[in-house]
């Protein structure tokens, strides 16, 4: 098989078509759920992720936003995009970025359009990165999302690095706050019904042709573990005040693992925001999972 090659010319800068996702309150309840919440269910402050009825009125989770552009992952894994053709088998989720611009409704149509900001030469392989702002129905910008894949083996065609990856890493003292929550041996059963059906997160046959032991959870869930881990600690559990969050995803997690949120807490901006540094680990394999994650609070 040849060495697949690539293209900057017809790579860089291409527009996808535009994406569609209509939700309602029902598919807002199923991602949380899919999320681990309410960590305790009978606690109105985050009983209202999943219960529309609550006392404390409805809420949306805000990573939720992260599922606008879902439907991007089938034409990824396809293994085809204008002057690059690969093994999808190669592809690897490596950072994620989503920015809140404006309260997420409960019920909503959501138009996505995504685009090729940036492709960088990393030798190994080529970092893919896909940006993509998302509109409501009357047009205003709700939410953006940033998505970086790793392709092996499609590296050393001539492009540009790209910047430095140090970032948003731990001071050196101990975590302002931590929480430990253990998934369900069925996480990923029930967070793949928010969409993302790869076979590798429910098939145990797929899952050993990826060299895994057991189908493995989806990187997205422990993100999603992640921000509702920050939101509760450091904003009241009020969506409002969150205002974006970006990580990088180092290693796998198995459904069941005991998932640590360790996190710092930085000074104010002079814009009034709050950044909490964090990061993820295993506890059962004590392996980081996410890293060079950041949320930032209004």
């Amino acid at each position: 098989m040849s060495t697949p090659t690539v293209d900057l010319n017809q790579l860089l800068g291409y527009e996808f078509p535009d994406l569609h996702f209509t939700y309602t309150e029902r598919d807002v309840s199923l991602y949380a759920l899919g999320v681990g919440a309410p960590a305790n269910p009978v606690d109105q402050d985050e009983l209202r992720f999943v219960y529309e009825r609550s006392s404390e009125g409805f809420r949306v989770l805000p990573t939720f936003a992260v599922l606008f552009p879902g439907k991007l992952i089938d034409v990824l894994i396809s293994g085809e995009l204008p002057g690059l053709k690969f093994n999808p088998m190669m592809l690897l989720h490596g950072e994620q970025y989503l920015e809140i611009k404006r309260p997420i409704p409960p019920a909503a149509t959501i138009t996505c359009k995504p685009k090729i900001k940036a492709v960088y030469d990393k030798g190994s392989g080529a970092l893919v990165v896909t940006g993509t702002p998302c509109y409501d129905e009357s047009g205003s910008e709700i939410a953006y999302t940033e998505s970086s894949m790793f392709i092996r083996g499609v590296g050393g065609f001539g492009g540009e690095r790209g910047p430095s990856s140090d970032i948003n890493l731990p001071p050196d003292r101990e975590p302002d706050a931590i929480i430990r929550e253990t998934t369900s041996d069925k996480q990923a059963l029930i967070y793949r019904l928010s969409g993302d059906i790869n076979p590798l997160h429910a098939d145990p046959m797929m899952a050993a042709l990826g060299n895994f032991e057991k189908p493995i959870l989806h990187g997205l869930c422990t993100f999603g573990y992640a921000g509702r881990a920050v939101l509760k600690t450091f904003a009241q559990n009020d969506p409002a005040r969150f205002k974006s969050i970006k990580v990088r995803f180092v290693k796998h997690v198995f459904p069941g693992e005991t998932l640590i949120t360790e996190m710092w807490r930085e000074s104010d901006t002079p814009e009034h925001a709050e950044r909490v540094i964090f990061r993820v680990k295993a506890a059962e394999r004590d392996v980081v999972v996410l890293s060079n994650a950041a949320v930032e609070l209004g």
